[in-house]
């Protein structure tokens, strides 16, 4: 049987359709012992759900019958019938949903608010043999979800003190239908649930609305099936305005008002809660200056002081309120105080003034010490207390270099106060003296400089017998002198005083210009000669002209190929270029002029010609074995400027018809310490000449001899010698091989050992070399030895058999043995 289907009966047949008109009129079927069941089963519309039909364990009914009548009244009507997998819908149904029957389980797929009422199972169950008629009947109760509320208020903006109701709707849900409020605040915040009657009902009362209730109002419902929540509604509550609220910063109250210091920054702030927002009008003295909750009086002036109103007003509900605060403005002096200190009696005292004028009211200034600030507190009053201008005079004599003051000032609109200081010095050193000319040297300008000190150093010109010339003067003193006089050789001197040191001065003299150079230059034709001419320091140094002359008196000027000048503040450098001898030899002048005179100075130029190089020999000249290299080496004869060497080359053995070949350099650049050099490049089959020249930076020596490169000598005797002597030792080894073998191996090899061994004649004894011979002469002992000396004639000896082997002793015949010995030479 398959999986899921039903069990084939075999009584089933066309007898069961007969039987439909009868179930379809829901009349129970009488087949063995019947079984009714009945529950109640609850859907949510738009979803599914399943109806079966019996006990979910029991067997799934042979056929079955659905039927359905609406809210149970009326008759009943046909849904579905199958039999197995063999399933009919009734026409219709689609009312209810989108019917399915799967084993006599009916499942309402989309379920609709139609399909809720009594719906009755008929079916045929096998059991044991026979059919059984069972009847199911479900009564489906279909939930419709909660769709999405909406919050609707009596009005979307409500004055403050009104009544305000708020309804929330839903369009359909199964009831019972429970309903929450949430209200959260106009700038966010958590959600809470709001105070009023009828705050969990369908619509919230707000009696009567304040200002806290603005905000987000949000309603949820609920029903057994869901909950859904509104969109959030807005509720504007308008209120306002309060009274204003002024506030000034930087605060500074007063009596019956604020204050503020000229060319502060002043803000004036407005707040007025109100809703909508209060719309701030700024009045000063009654007239209009600002709109806008925060005025701002950027360095107020003087003229901004007096009444300022803040006037507060509700477009929506037409409603005003207004503030008002006095406004004074202090101002002190422009600027700061200042502070200086002047030379007084004579130059001997000190006179510190303070100064700060203007302001309202004005100024307080005094002069402490750099002691006195300490016991300010304690002892104020002692320097005395003076309006806009303080005065105090300090002796000379008694101040220490570096005592420092400080002039301190107070006024209503500077809560710190105000200062200034000074520190009364010395500068270090001494003063300086110059002098310069003007252009023309029409006049000479002395000057005399002392900078720095407070106050400061008073400078006065007077000439060498005392007499003041001008009038004195601060830290720089100038005299301007004609040159129409006699000012050669004169002494000016500046005096300089100070109130807290003694008297020093500076001394110059008006002198010709002194030059200095070297008598005489010495150069090697073709270098370069340089001249210098520099002035040496005077005290008065007056700017001068210089310039150089030639040996003919003609100015020296820039631009010229054969000189260069350069030039300094004092000094003026002439460089004779690529000197000629002896064109370019002999006096040269120097001269200088500046507003009191004029001096020069003759230099002597030497040009001395320049030494030759030395000569060259060819010491050796020589081929490689490729000849494609020469090895070259050569000697100096004598001393001589040196800088290098250069090897030259041509070709010789040309025909007589042309012209020899021209040199050129085979090397170039050679240290000057070489004497040798390995020479590459050349064509085996062309015969070269070689010449070597010393050289130096201006000339070239006398070229060497002119050589040809001798053959290489010949090397092969030692090779050859070397593999005679070779070849007979490996002969001779070869040959000591070859008769301890045929000694070894004699009856293998008879006859060559006969040929070798047996010369000695009949009854001679053989060497014992070999333990096989040891045993050849054991069996002969009873022979007799000839006697000494007898020496047989060659052809009286007979052919002997080995000792090795008696006669009779062996059949094998003699071997025929070739040994070839090879001498290599």
């Amino acid at each position: 049987m398959e999986r899921g289907r039903a069990v084939p009966l075999p009584w089933r047949g066309p007898w069961i359709l007969c039987l439909l008109p009868a179930l379809a009129g829901g009349q129970p079927l009488v087949a063995g012992e019947a079984a009714y069941e009945e529950w109640q089963v609850t859907g949510v519309r738009g979803r599914a759900v399943q109806l079966s039909c019996g006990l979910v364990a029991a067997a799934p009914p042979a056929v079955v019958f659905w039927s359905f009548t609406p809210r149970g009244e009326g008759p009943p009507r046909a849904v579905a019938v199958g039999s197995g997998r063999d399933v009919v819908v009734a026409p219709g149904t689609g009312m209810l949903g989108r019917v399915t029957l799967h084993n006599g389980t009916l499942e309402l797929r989309e379920l609709r608010v139609a399909a809720q009422g009594r719906f009755l199972c008929q079916g045929l169950f096998p059991e044991r043999g026979r059919l059984r008629v069972g009847y199911a009947a479900v009564l489906l109760r279909v939930l419709v979800p909660v769709s999405k509320p909406f919050v609707r208020p009596t009005a979307a903006a409500a004055a403050e003190g009104a009544a305000v109701v708020l309804a929330c709707t839903v369009r359909e849900g199964t009831e019972p239908l429970s309903f929450s409020w949430q209200h959260q605040q106009p700038r966010g915040g958590p959600s809470v649930s709001p105070a009023g009657p009828g705050g969990s009902g369908a619509e919230l009362r707000l009696t009567p609305a304040n200002r806290s209730h603005t905000g987000w109002y949000l309603c949820t419902v609920s029903n057994e099936v869901n909950s859904h929540t509104s969109e959030p509604v807005y509720l504007d509550i308008v209120y306002g305005p309060d009274e204003p609220a002024i506030s000034v910063e930087p605060f500074s109250p007063e009596q019956g008002g604020f204050s503020a210091g000229e060319r502060e920054d002043v803000v004036l702030s407005c707040l007025a809660p109100s809703n909508p927002p209060s719309r701030y009008v700024w009045l000063h003295n009654g007239t209009q200056v600002h709109i806008g909750q925060t005025y701002i009086i950027a360095a107020i002036a003087r003229a901004q002081a007096g009444t300022y109103t803040c006037l507060a007003e509700n477009t929506h509900l037409q409603t005003r309120t207004q503030a008002t605060i006095v406004l004074t403005v202090y101002y002190p002096p422009a600027g700061s105080p200042s502070c200086s200190a002047v030379a007084t009696s004579d130059l001997q005292d000190v006179a510190l003034r303070c100064r700060w004028l203007g302001g309202f009211p004005l100024a307080q200034l005094r002069w402490v010490g750099s002691l006195e600030e300490e016991k300010e507190k304690e002892e104020e009053g002692v320097m005395g207390t003076s309006f806009s201008m303080a005065t105090r005079i300090q002796p000379g004599a008694a101040t220490r270099n570096g005592s420092s003051f400080s002039c301190l000032a107070s006024h209503p609109a500077l809560p710190q106060g105000a200062a200034c200081g000074t520190t009364l010095w010395v500068p270090s050193g001494s003063p300086t003296c110059a002098a310069a000319a003007t252009k023309g040297d029409e006049y000479v300008m002395l000057q005399c400089r002392w900078e720095g000190g407070t106050p400061p150093v008073t400078l006065h010109w007077r000439d060498g017998g005392g007499r003041s010339l001008g009038d004195p003067t601060p830290s720089t003193a100038v005299l301007v002198l004609s040159t129409e006089g006699s000012l050669g050789g004169r002494e000016f001197v500046c005096a300089a005083a100070h109130p807290l040191r003694g008297p020093a001065e500076c001394r110059l003299r008006l002198e010709v210009p002194d030059l200095e150079a070297a008598s005489e230059v010495a150069v090697l034709e073709g270098g370069e000669a340089l001249l210098t001419c520099r002035q040496r320091g005077t005290s008065a140094r007056l700017s001068a002209t210089v310039a150089w002359y030639d040996p003919k008196e003609r100015e020296v000027t820039p631009g010229l190929a054969k000189y260069r000048l350069e030039q300094g503040e004092t000094w003026l450098n002439l460089t004779v270029l690529d000197a000629e001898w002896p064109g370019d030899g002999g006096i040269y002048r120097c001269a200088a002029t500046n507003a009191v005179g004029t001096a020069s100075l003759p230099v002597r130029l030497r040009v001395d010609r320049y030494p030759a190089p030395p000569n060259v020999t060819i010491s050796k000249l020589r081929y490689t074995r490729a000849r494609t290299e020469v090895q070259l080496e050569w000697r100096t004869q004598g001393t001589g400027n040196l800088t290098g060497f250069v090897v030259q080359r041509r070709q010789t053995k040309k025909p007589l018809r042309e012209a020899p070949s021209p040199w050129e350099t085979a090397a170039g650049n050679i240290e000057p310490h070489s004497r040798d050099r390995r020479l590459g490049g050349l064509d085996p089959a062309v015969l070269y000449a070689f010449r070597v020249l010393a050289v130096n930076h201006r000339t070239a020596g006398h070229p060497s001899e002119v050589q040809t490169p001798a053959e290489p000598p010949f090397e092969a005797y030692p090779a050859v010698t070397g593999a005679a002597v070779a070849g007979m030792l490996v002969a001779t080894a070869a040959s000591l091989l070859a008769v301890r073998c045929i000694a070894r191996h004699r009856e293998t090899l008879p006859r060559l050992h006969d040929l070798l061994f047996r010369t000695a004649g009949p009854g001679a004894q053989e060497p014992v070399d070999t333990p096989e011979d040891a045993e050849a002469a054991a069996s002969g002992e009873g022979e007799t030895a000839p006697a000494p000396g007898d020496v047989p004639a060659p052809g009286d000896v007979p052919a002997a058999e080995p000792l090795s082997a008696p006669p009779g002793t062996t059949d094998d015949p003699p071997a025929d043995v070739t040994i070839t010995a090879t001498a290599t030479p």
